[in-house]
Formats: structure tokens, sequence, C-alpha cells
């Protein structure tokens, strides 16, 4: 079993702390994605892991034994590159069977992996070409084969798909979460972008400077984020912000916009006088000639199927609605807006966290 657990991990430089403590579970099977900003520590993490980095403190735990000491090459693990680093004098299969010559593979069990796995990829018709041949997308499923044909017990991907294209890397996120079906195997993934951790997770790990902000499965993160960051980071486009204060009867929110709306009398842990910031999903806003929020539109961009409005609150604070269909609101409108009521994200303005009971 790869269950991979990762309990107090920390990594220091000199005085700097780069990892801050994680403690997280990926069981066997899952598909977890380390995600964040460029600089929280992520790609750092997951080289930790790799047994490339050591570690400062913590342990390190793979199918129940700690390897915090373990060579990177006894840890039974493979490593998909951002920058796919291939052989350039080998052939594809080369490349793809290296690994397997180093630990002295019979080469007829080297030919049958690297034939099944060339198959499953659909690179069997490359196998004779080198890596100058080859496309970005191409390249790019050697060096998954090449991790394949290990057998590893944990597959690790750090950022492999940043140098591609955007329609080939929607490709391949579809070939990484197909593969991940037919084999089964439990793997850990590296991204800065939102869209292919929600799309490919089964579990979304989302760090900051170091620290664990939230982990747990993309819905839950999207619907339920913990803190401001979180539901800031995950969602595209990203949630609105408005800060206000609780009123007295703590179901009215004066914003600091002027307007202001009624909060739901359930759900929230809000005190009377609260400084509190209110969370709103561009889905979550439409234009009402009723509406008790007022936005100033900038701009507006017409998709065809979708529409969205991009303006600003009295006060400046930036405003982004997402309209099904087309729309005939203009640039240079002030629209009234009307929030759904049920679909509301409260969080205290001082600590960040989320206010939901």
């Amino acid at each position: 079993m790869a269950k991979l657990e990762l309990r107090d991990v920390r990594k220091s430089y000199g005085a700097a702390d780069v990892i801050k403590g994680i403690d997280l579970t990926v069981e066997h099977g899952e598909f977890c994605v380390f995600v964040g900003p460029s600089g929280c520590g992520k790609s750092t993490l997951l080289r930790m892991i790799a047994g490339l980095e050591d570690i400062s403190a913590g342990q390190i735990v793979l199918g129940g034994d700690v390897v915090n000491d373990t060579p990177a090459a006894d840890r039974g693990l493979a490593m998909v590159f951002q920058s796919y680093a291939l052989y350039p004098h080998m052939t594809v299969r080369q490349n793809l069977s290296f690994g397997l010559e180093n630990i002295n593979t019979p080469k007829a069990e080297i030919a049958r992996k690297v034939g099944e796995v060339a198959k499953m990829l659909q690179i069997d018709q490359l196998l004779d070409r080198r890596p100058k041949d080859l496309s970005g997308g191409q390249r790019q499923r050697v060096a998954i084969g090449r991790a394949v044909v290990r057998e590893p017990r944990v597959f690790l991907f750090d950022e492999p798909l940043s140098n591609l294209d955007a329609e080939l890397r929607v490709d391949m996120r579809g070939e990484i979460s197909s593969l991940h079906k037919r084999l089964g195997n439990t793997m850990v993934y590296v991204t800065h972008d939102q869209v292919e951790a929600m799309t490919m997770a089964d579990k979304i790990a989302v760090l900051r400077l170091g620290e664990l902000e939230q982990f747990g499965r993309p819905l839950d993160l999207f619907n339920a984020p913990e803190n401001l960051f979180v539901a800031g980071f995950i969602g595209s486009p990203k949630m609105n912000f408005l800060k206000g204060t609780v009123g007295e009867d703590r179901t009215h929110l004066t914003l600091d916009t002027g307007d202001a709306v009624t909060l739901p009398e359930t759900g929230f842990a809000q005190r009377a006088g609260q400084k509190v910031t209110l969370g709103l999903r561009p889905n979550d806003l439409r234009p009402d000639p009723d509406g008790v929020l007022h936005a100033d539109i900038r701009a507006v961009e017409q998709l065809g199927t979708d529409s969205y409005l991009y303006g600003a609150f009295q006060d400046g604070t930036p405003v982004t609605v997402h309209n099904p269909g087309q729309t005939r609101v203009q640039p240079g409108e002030r629209v009234a807006l009307t929030a759904n009521s049920g679909a509301i994200h409260l969080f205290d303005t001082g600590t960040g966290r989320t206010l939901r009971m």
C-alpha cells in the first residue's frame, strides 16, 4: 500500500523557515495536488518527499515506513519534471528503458514493459525518434512513460504541463487523469494553476508561505473555504470581497461601499459590531434593477454563451459578475446587483478565518 503521510514536516535554510510544519495524509490511490502561488513551498515539499531535499524536522512516512533517511533511489517513487529531462542522444525507446536497464531488468521484460507503456501513452510510433524530433506534448508523454515503466509506488509531478500551450495543457490534463484511473497509483502533483487542481485532484493541499492553509476535496474547498486566502485562490474568476460592519441585530451588514445587505439568520457566528468581509462568487451576483449593491462597469466580455462584467463598487473595491448568456450592459453603466443570499461567505476581517458554523 502506498499511503503517504507527512507528519509536522519542516524545512529551514539557516534562519529562514520555508516549510513550517505540514501535516497531511494521501491515501493509497489518491490523486493529491499541491497548489499555491510562487514561493509557497510546494515544489520544495515535493522534493522532500522524493528524497531530493533533506527535511529539517518531522517525518515522511511511505507505506507505513519512515523514509527520512532512505535514499531517493530506494523510496520506490518516480518523478516527472517540468523540464522533461530526457536524454537527447537516446531514442524514445532508450529513454524509456534506461531506468530498467540500470536495475538489471531482463531484456524481454524491458521490451514488454516499454511496449505496453508506449501503447498506453500513444507514443508507440515514436520509439525510434530522438527528443529533438518530438513536439512538446510528445516529449511530455515520454517523460511520463519513463516514470510509468518503473511501476513506482507513488508518482510525483512537478508542474509537468507549464511548458505546454493552453490547448495542449487541457489535453494532457485529461491524459494524466485517465492514466491515474488506469493505474490506480498514488499521485502527488504540484501546480500553481488552481484550474488544474480543481479538475484533476481527489484532494487539494493549498499552500502559502510554507504553511498548509486547507486540505480537502476540490468542491469542499470551493464551497467552504476556511479563510480569505483559500476563498480568493480557489475559483476562477476569483471571489469578490466586500468589507463591512455587522449591525446590532446581527442580520444586517453595512458595507464600506455605503450599501447594506441582509445576512442569513443562521449558518454564521457573526457578532454585533464585528468587522467582517463578505465573499461572493461572480456567478452569485446578477444585474437586478431592485438590487441593493451598486457598481460601475468598466469592461464587458461577451463570450457568446457567457458574459463577464468587470467594474468597481463605490469605494473602488473591484467586482466581477458572471452572467450566463449574453448581456446588454455596456462599459460606463452603473448597475444594481443582487446577491444569492444562500451562497454568501463571511470571514472575520482581522483573522481572515471563516465565520461559517
